[in-house]
């Protein structure tokens, strides 16, 4: 039998590897952008990891402050074939919105006047809602592409697309007015995520069946994480597209209609 260390010797004193040079380290890093594993300086961490770290955490402030490029989002979400109507949350500011999320989640004074001009006494299949979020970059970046996926399949299959809607300072529940304005069965919000310290341009998508003043986060389904480093525009088009018919088909969304497109997904590849 081994004889155990004897307690009174030294202590080891070799110089331990640096977690870079460790293949299990290596090999768990080429599946996650989480940062692991990072070189150590005494208790500290080295300074080109602490380096890294301090930008990504700048870009994820200077993406919740980054206004919206409201123009040319309106002109490339045109492309589309809808017409494209601008509005804006009740918050007043960006100050305002950051710290007052109710505030974002009601449209501004006048809003409503402007959307129940396009309602004409008819009822529209979908509303389709962009609002720039905490990360009016992703919308920039990544609406167009994704509906770009989804608008022209609904359409050849019928569907009834009211106005597209750009909303300043919105939070995902202003989606629920916008709808109900317009007389849409469903809304569809595109809105820049809460970036993080890996993805300051992250985009999420909420989708809900006749939403009305008692609408909880439990009667929405979500699609989170669409970039092209998460959720792949086509991928996120055909969730969108999936997720969308089955509420139409029964009538509900949330906790009580799953999510079965992955298993399609994977069974197309």
């Amino acid at each position: 039998m081994k004889e155990d260390r004897d307690a009174t010797a030294p202590p080891d004193h070799r110089p331990q590897r640096w977690p870079e040079d460790d293949g299990l380290w290596a090999e768990l890093r080429r599946l996650t952008p989480a940062r692991i594993g990072l070189r150590r300086t005494g208790a500290s961490l080295a300074t080109g990891s602490l380096l890294d770290l301090q930008l990504a955490h700048a870009r994820a402030r200077d993406a919740v402050h980054e206004p919206i490029d409201e123009p040319r989002l309106v002109a490339e979400l045109g492309t589309l074939g809808l017409p494209v109507l601008s509005v804006a949350s009740a918050s007043k500011d960006r100050h305002q919105y950051l710290l007052r999320p109710d505030v974002g989640r009601r449209l501004a004074s006048g809003a409503e006047t402007t959307l129940s001009q396009h309602a004409h006494g008819n009822s529209y299949d979908i509303a389709l809602v962009v609002a720039d979020g905490l990360s009016a970059r992703a919308i920039q970046v990544h609406a167009t592409p994704v509906l770009a996926g989804v608008v022209p399949t609904l359409r050849a299959e019928g569907w009834r697309f009211a106005p597209l809607v750009v909303v300043r300072q919105g939070r995902v529940a202003v989606g629920d007015a916008i709808a109900n304005t317009l007389r849409a069965d469903c809304a569809v919000v595109l809105i820049g995520e809460r970036p993080g310290l890996s993805a300051p341009d992250s985009m999420g998508a909420y989708l809900t069946w006749q939403p009305g003043p008692h609408t909880t986060d439990a009667n929405r389904n979500c699609i989170s994480n669409i970039r092209p480093e998460g959720i792949a525009y086509a991928d996120a088009a055909f969730k969108l597209a999936y997720l969308i018919r089955a509420m139409r088909s029964r009538r509900i969304s949330g906790v009580h209609l799953k999510d079965d497109s992955d298993r399609l997904l994977i069974g197309e590849r």
